[in-house]
């Protein structure tokens, strides 16, 4: 239910006034009347009362029971007021002649309808039906409660209706509406005209409505006594109203969630009684915040987040500073496009409690003045461009509780004296996602601090060497993270001393040894990351409670424990990667029925796969690769439904694929390279796993032809066939593997990002993150024959071509300058023949090719890019070719290069073909660089992958 204000408080104080609210039993001279009491209890009759809430009404005296109230004159009922029961409402109700109070709200009437003759109390002023559980349609009736002055309908039902609110305009006397989560699209062209007709209406919410029609103008405003507008989470695609600033009287107006757009009207300033103004989630109110806004000097409440305000708030503050009395408590301008320092005119909002300046784009200092917000117990200043220092003031926040500063580039020292008086401090979070350390934590190791947190968090940032001594005192922590914080140490007895119970736990990232302690204590479904240290003996094993455990990257030795699935049944991911753990897989992993993620590969483990997957049902990644597993693929695993990402790469596996796995039809990674297995590539891989993303079956045993069914999966864009014994010929039907030709999307960005090594620029890169851009085709070292199919040719977004060492024959497609962004062609070992093509040249992006042993003949192509392929390596084994950098020449009886080849190469002489050149060059540089300006996505993936690719030579 809406909030009652302070037109609700004048609203109910009309009622204590009038008499009408008086709802304790009050003592009068003579009885309850006869036919209300028989009333009462025939309504009693008809309702669910499981807990026994109406027990009292019994005996004469009705004004003693609960949630009935009478006058204190007559002793009539006037009042009834029922929560929290069930069944019908009889209409018994209608003998009690003189109810002026009727509150239904909070029941369960289980979608019976609103019975109609509720309108017929002519003297009701007061309503209340929400949250209640009717169905049906609002009886139209109520518009004959002429006397109403407060309606609540909000939520009186959950069914999907829509409703008409034409029946409103008769009541005339209105002061309260709330009709929130009701669906009146049916009255989206009228309902504003409709509402204007009710000229005492001081409050209306209509809040989650599905109204799409915002009307920009109003010939007459009739209900100028609104001090109360909620217009919520409605879709509104509209500017914001000029009628608006006529209702001078508003304290409260909400509009957040629609899809305004356009500016913030200068009029803004005529609203001058305005407490709160939330416009927040609009999206697309943009251009800087007027300076007028700075004369609403009433105002508590501001909220304009999740829109696409600009510039700076230095206007916005100077006009505040021509107000008596900065009543601010409220100011939310986070998730806009703000710029600039923060001014020192920050200062003058002392009654500021909450502060949230999140996701912009401010830079310079947080200004000294922010230590005069004595009210302060908010202040978010996350996701922005702060690159300054942190002011000592800080420390003067003696009423702060919540303070985060992560995601800036921070600069400078944080001693005590930033925290010495931050006594209320309960959460600290300097959370930065860079490995790159700018800020440094120097604190005296005797310091005490004057505050209890509850949730530390703090990611590169400089704490070390030693683990921070200042936390010895810090007894009511539940999240301790101290994640990449150069900490050389090992977890000190003290910090098990303080007998925490923890939420999460998360040290990785530092140089921290020794064995891990067992004798933590975590809250229910905990996470513990100890990933990327130097811990070594045995896994540790905690209580039931923790659900996530990160050990990757470590030390760790030995089996893994056998009971691990008994003492930690509520896992639900455990990665135990890159340690030095052996033996074989428990069983009791079996146990771990709410698992979604194991990652066990990087060790030493031995043994076969267990047969017990049909008990882990959730599991969407499973990863078991390098080590030494050996047998079959269980056909349990077929049983994961779930499944998305497996891999059980660098193994000793052997067998065929079970047809079980067809059932994992939600896969989207599957890598079996580096094992043994054998047989046909099955079919049903394209017809059950169509939302596959990647496919590498690298250094197998798989022979027969490459199925066509494979051509199907149109999401792939890693395909790795190599290595194996496939035959025949490339299936024409590659030009539909159209995840080849596709453009990166954002959501591409937040997939799981594993690890993979694809053969590219002639060596084996490992592919950190990022992953899913790479499009990669390697279907070297087959026994493949035949040509290039041409609709190979279609797939534009390549990256990496390797058909090495097969028995293809046949032309280089002409049509290989297709391929625009083509990285890596590696067409050695074949039987190639023919000239090079000289549209090969167009591929301005190629930076490895590989032509070598083939019978390609002519002369080698001198433009573009073959100015940079100078080694002889990349043509040699083709007899019959000639020119730079081979050592032969060409001459008029080489082969190729005569009357033919000649004309091919004079043509790149040629004006003509220059000006093709020049616009293809255009065109294909703006297809992909173009594509990096526009979208911001592509841009800040693409070119963070060159930042995080690993190169690892294996030759």
């Amino acid at each position: 239910m809406a909030c009652w204000t302070t037109a609700s408080i004048l609203l109910l104080t009309l009622y204590l006034l009038s008499g009408i609210l008086n709802l304790q039993t009050v003592r009068y001279t003579s009885g309850c009347v006869d036919v209300e009491i028989r009333a009462l209890l025939k309504f009693k009759d008809g309702l669910t009362d499981d807990a026994g809430q109406l027990s009292s009404w019994a005996g004469k005296d009705c004004c003693k029971w609960v949630g009935v109230s009478c006058d204190n004159r007559t002793g009539q009922v006037v009042g009834l007021k029922i929560h929290r029961l069930g069944g019908e409402i009889d209409s018994s109700l209608l003998e009690l002649k003189h109810l002026n109070f009727l509150d239904l709200s909070m029941n369960n009437f289980e979608g019976t309808k609103i019975p109609s003759f509720i309108g017929s109390f002519q003297k009701l002023s007061y309503l209340n039906l929400s949250n209640s559980s009717f169905g049906g349609l609002i009886p139209p009736h109520l518009g004959n409660l002429s006397s109403l002055l407060s309606l609540d309908l909000e939520l009186y039902t959950t069914d999907p209706i829509h409703n008409d609110i034409k029946w409103i305009s008769s009541l005339s006397s209105l002061r309260y509406l709330n009709l929130a989560d009701l669906d009146l699209s049916k009255a989206a062209d009228y309902w504003l005209q409709t509402l204007n007709m009710l000229p005492f209406l001081i409050e209306l919410h209509l809040p989650q409505c599905s109204l799409s029609n915002l009307p920009l103008s109003l010939p007459y405003a009739n209900f100028t006594k609104l001090s109360v507008l909620d217009l919520s989470n409605n879709a509104f695609n509209s500017t914001i109203p000029q009628w608006l600033f006529n209702l001078t009287g508003l304290v409260h107006l909400d509009l957040q969630s629609n899809n305004l757009y356009g500016e913030l009207p200068h009029e803004i300033a005529t609203l001058t009684s305005l407490k709160t103004l939330d416009l927040s989630q609009n999206s697309y109110i943009k251009d800087r915040l007027p300076k007028q806004l700075g004369n609403l000097c009433n105002l508590q409440k501001l909220k304009l987040s999740f829109n696409k305000f600009t510039g700076d708030i230095t206007d916005f503050l100077d006009g505040l500073m021509n107000c008596t009395n900065v009543k601010l408590e409220t100011l939310d301008l986070g998730y806009n496009d703000l710029t600039g320092e923060l001014p020192d005119s920050l200062g003058i909002l002392k009654n500021l409690r909450y502060f949230e300046l999140w996701d912009n784009s401010f830079q310079g200092s947080i200004p000294k003045s922010i230590g005069e917000l004595s009210s302060l117990e908010e202040f978010y200043l996350s996701n922005n461009q702060m690159n300054g220092d942190v002011p000592e003031t800080l420390g003067k926040l003696s009423t702060l509780r919540v303070l985060d500063l992560s995601e800036n580039p921070w600069r400078g020292i944080i001693t005590e004296i930033h925290l010495m008086n931050l006594s209320s401090l309960k959460q600290l979070q300097i959370n930065n996602l860079s490995p790159e350390i700018s800020l440094i934590f120097n604190i005296s190791a005797d310091w005490i601090p004057p505050f209890q947190l509850e949730y530390l968090y703090l990611r590169s940032c400089q704490l070390g060497p030693k683990f921070p001594l200042w936390l010895k005192n810090q007894s009511q922590l539940n999240t301790v993270v101290l994640n990449n914080a150069g900490i050389s140490d090992i977890i000190p007895q003290w910090f098990l001393d303080l007998n925490l119970l923890i939420n999460e736990f998360d040290v990785a990232y530092n140089q921290l040894t020794g064995k891990v302690p067992n004798s933590l204590k975590f809250q229910p479904s905990s996470t513990v990351d100890l990933s990327s240290n130097f811990f070594s003996g045995s896994l540790p094993l905690w209580s039931l409670h923790v659900s996530k455990i990160y050990l990757r990257s470590n030390l760790f030795s030995g089996p893994i424990p056998y009971n691990i699935g008994e003492l930690m049944p509520n896992l639900t991911d455990l990665d135990i990667s890159y340690n030095s753990l052996n033996g074989s897989i428990p069983l009791s992993i079996g146990n771990l029925s709410s698992l979604t993620t194991l990652v066990i590969s990087n060790n030493k483990l031995s043994g076969k796969i267990p047969e017990f997957w049909n008990q882990t049902p959730f599991l969407y990644i499973l990863d078991m690769s390098n080590n030494t597993l050996s047998g079959k693929i269980p056909s349990s695993i077929g049983s994961l439904q779930t499944l998305k990402f497996f891999v059980l790469s660098n193994n000793n596996l052997y067998g065929k694929l079970p047809p079980s796995l067809k059932n994992c039809t939600l896969m989207e990674s599957l890598d079996i390279g580096y094992n043994f297995f054998s047989g046909n590539l099955p079919n049903w891989i394209g017809e059950s796993m169509q939302s596959l993303l990647i496919l590498r079956v690298r250094n197998n045993s798989f022979s027969g032809k490459i199925p066509s069914k494979i051509c199907t999966l149109s999401n792939l864009h890693i395909l790795d066939l190599s290595q194996n014994n496939f035959s025949g010929v490339i299936p024409s039907c590659v030009g539909n593997l159209t995840g080849f030709t596709l453009d990166l999307t954002s959501e591409d960005v937040k997939r799981y990002e594993g690890k993979l090594n694809v053969i590219s620029k002639g060596r084996v890169l490992e592919y950190n993150t990022f992953l899913y851009i790479v499009n990669s085709l390697d279907l070297s070292r087959n026994n493949l024959s035949g040509e290039i199919p041409n609709e190979l040719m279609s797939l534009h977004r390549l990256w990496t071509l390797n058909l090495s060492f097969n028995h293809m024959t046949g032309n280089i497609p002409q049509t290989i300058d297709n391929l625009v962004i083509l990285e890596t062609l590696d067409l050695s070992n074949n039987e190639f023949s023919g000239p090079i093509p000289s549209t090969m040249a167009s591929l301005t992006f190629l930076a490895h090719l590989d032509l070598s042993y083939n019978n390609l003949s002519g002369r080698i192509p001198t433009s573009n890019q073959f100015n940079t392929f100078i080694e002889p390596s990349i043509y040699e084994g083709n007899l019959e070719l000639c020119g730079a950098p081979l050592k032969k020449e060409c001459t008029s009886q080489s082969p190729n290069a005569n009357r033919d080849q000649d004309e091919e190469e004079d043509e790149f002489e040629r004006v003509p073909f220059l000006i093709g050149m020049g616009l293809g060059f255009f065109v294909g540089f703006w297809v992909i660089c173009g594509t990096l300006v526009v979208k911001q996505s592509w841009r800040l993936a693409y070119f963070q992958l060159f930042d995080n690719i690993k190169d690892r030579l294996h030759w």
